[in-house]
């Protein structure tokens, strides 16, 4: 058994129950935020909507199998490729919509319906991708992965607190907008506290394995941006749209990963490393490929005057 096989993430049933409450913590506060003018996006721009979801359940899970194929990574750090690539789109993909200059509501809107999809994409996609290879088969085989508990789990951390947060909304819209700010900032701070406490807790692991992932995961993340983009393009969706949709599949979930990771993989090291990576590389890329955007757009402002 090579070292790697060997690693595990320390996390507490404690700490599990916490990350869990904390994603879910954040739906319910992205769902405060949501108006009936997103859903009225969604009839409007039915093209934009479906390449989103068309390039992260579709095209980013078979890519991300393709490049698995092609450079050969350990199986561990493949199958937390295939579970990032599953995930839907990270919450923090609305904040770079706007800094990039892409569609604001087009971003909402795909956060939303990506979330419900995801409980049963998620949990599919894994399956069907992580299967299809011997050595990430044998790992899921292993732990004998039900698609049943893994669809109530996603059901449960992302569908229920974004229907919660709904209903909290058209109910009671004033409470709803009272709250809201408050409990993005809220959920922003005991997320950080909660990276930070567990990075400072596997410190040994990260220091000594970090590095068979940093490259991985950025090659990953440059596909994925640029598999959106470009699949925007193949659409014919305008600008903004083909910006939107460059961050929604390029900036994933990866707290989403870690908690499926914890509860069904008994912390597998390499899986968690790829998704815990992840989760702190998005903070990065994603303002790297906003401001990008944005400059895009300042530099054609400039040329056109």
């Amino acid at each position: 058994m090579s070292t790697l096989e060997q690693v595990r993430i320390n996390f507490t049933s404690d700490s599990v129950g916490l990350l869990n409450f904390c994603l879910g913590f954040i739906m319910f506060g992205v769902a405060l935020n949501l108006k009936k003018d997103n859903f009225i996006s969604l009839i409007n721009n039915k093209k934009a909507v479906f390449t989103g979801l068309t390039s992260q359940f579709l095209l980013l899970p078979a890519f991300t199998f393709l490049l698995i194929f092609l450079i050969k990574p350990h199986p561990g750090l493949a199958l937390g490729m295939i579970l990032v690539a599953a995930c839907p789109g990270g919450n923090v993909s609305n904040f770079y919509s706007m800094v990039g200059k892409g569609n604001v509501a087009l971003s909402v809107t795909l956060t939303a319906i990506a979330t419900v999809v995801a409980a049963f994409a998620t949990p599919f996609n894994f399956s069907f991708w992580g299967s299809l290879s011997p050595e990430t088969s044998e790992i899921i085989q292993s732990i004998g992965l039900s698609f049943t508990d893994m669809f109530k789990t996603v059901f449960l951390i992302l569908v229920f607190p974004l229907l919660l947060g709904l209903v909290v909304s058209s109910k009671i819209p004033k409470f709803a907008s009272i709250i809201e700010k408050p409990i993005k900032v809220i959920s922003f701070l005991i997320l950080i506290a909660f990276i930070v406490v567990a990075t400072i807790d596997n410190l040994d692991v990260f220091k000594n394995y970090i590095h068979y992932v940093v490259a991985l995961v950025l090659l990953h993340n440059l596909m994925a941006l640029a598999l959106g983009y470009f699949t925007g393009k193949l659409f014919k969706n305008n600008e903004q749209d083909c910006r939107t949709i460059s961050i929604e599949t390029g900036i994933q979930n990866g707290g989403l990963a870690l908690v499926l990771i914890f509860n069904f993989f008994d912390g597998n090291g390499p899986m968690a490393l790829i998704a815990a990576w992840w989760g702190v590389w998005d903070i990065f890329s994603g303002y790297i490929i906003a401001s990008l955007f944005a400059y895009r757009s300042k530099w054609s402002v400039v040329k056109i005057v």
